[in-house]
């Protein structure tokens, strides 16, 4: 679609995965049970986190809200993306395309956060054990989450406001399969240099300094655990796999790169799909909890 320089553009094409149409239903199912299995894994969590008393505990209550924040972050993109493997008009319009951004950098900036305060979470319960209760007590918990999304909230908002000050003459092709920073800022017409500069402080700090931060938090726990190193290291698979992507794609200026999308399926799908089983298939009580609580469900109905 051509668009004059004095028109401005209202509707983008998301050009999607570089796929062969006969492939396309392929990915298409693959996708489609990738997102099941999301949904189901975060939502079993969620709800044996919450009848289940012996998860009661701060731990737990952060992996729950981590479970939601997957949820959310998953369907942000994977439900547009399939139905765009089925239609052959892949457009979304621009108020689409900027409400799509504020809620993945939403939903990304709390996992980035909630995975750094899980981090110190699991640093005070090894490294301070005696006073673990009373420092991640429920009140400080609910605090750390209220920090969590409001810190996440402003994050976008900061997103949603430079966006908008970006003038869209044309072309109007998205070369990806979810609206983002960088994809429409090489769309734009204006000058982005002081936009770009902000844009990378806001997003590739945030998640350079929270992975920072959780490495830190987990060097303190393996020097106190010694070679237990085990008990956390399928932790370090799931930050690794958020937060390397993420400071590859957003700590850098508005270029483009081949792997771009590739590397951004890490973090919008594999990562919610990943949470769930690593958090519960190497962790015992959790196995324990779910088995308790779906035998309650199944016992209740015969």
């Amino acid at each position: 679609m051509n668009v004059s320089q004095n028109q401005k553009v209202e509707e983008f094409t998301l050009l999607g995965l570089d796929t062969v149409p006969k492939l396309s239903i392929v990915l298409f199912i693959l996708l489609l049970i990738i997102y099941l299995l999301i949904l189901l894994g975060n939502l079993l969590i969620m709800v044996t986190v919450y009848f289940e008393a012996r998860l009661h505990s701060a731990m737990y209550y952060f992996l729950s809200k981590l479970s939601l924040v997957d949820l959310c972050y998953a369907s942000v993109t994977v439900p547009k993306l399939l139905v765009d493997f089925l239609s052959k008009k892949n457009t979304v319009s621009l108020s689409g395309c900027i409400t799509q951004l504020f809620f993945l950098h939403f939903f990304a900036g709390t996992e980035c956060i909630l995975l750094t305060v899980m981090a110190y979470d699991r640093y005070v319960a090894i490294c301070n054990p005696l006073r673990y209760s009373s420092i991640m007590n429920r009140t400080v918990c609910y605090w750390l989450e209220a920090v969590c999304w409001a810190i996440s909230f402003f994050h976008s908002i900061i997103q949603i406001i430079l966006t908008c000050q970006l003038k869209f003459c044309g072309p109007n092709r998205i070369d990806h399969f979810f609206c983002d920073i960088h994809p429409l800022s090489v769309l734009s017409c204006s000058d982005i240099f002081i936009i770009e500069i902000v844009f990378v402080a806001n997003s590739g700090l945030i998640s350079a300094l929270c992975f920072i931060v959780l490495l830190i938090s987990y060097m303190g726990i393996i020097r106190t655990i010694g070679k237990a190193f085990s008990t956390c290291a399928s932790h370090l698979i799931v930050v690794t796999l958020f937060f390397g992507p993420c400071v590859f794609i957003y700590l850098r200026p508005s270029v483009s790169y081949a792997a771009d999308k590739m590397v951004s399926i890490f973090y919008t799908v594999l990562t919610p799909l990943l949470n769930p089983i690593i958090y519960t298939l190497r962790n015992k009580e959790v196995k324990a909890a779910i088995r308790s609580f779906l035998g309650k469900k199944l016992f209740h109905r015969n």
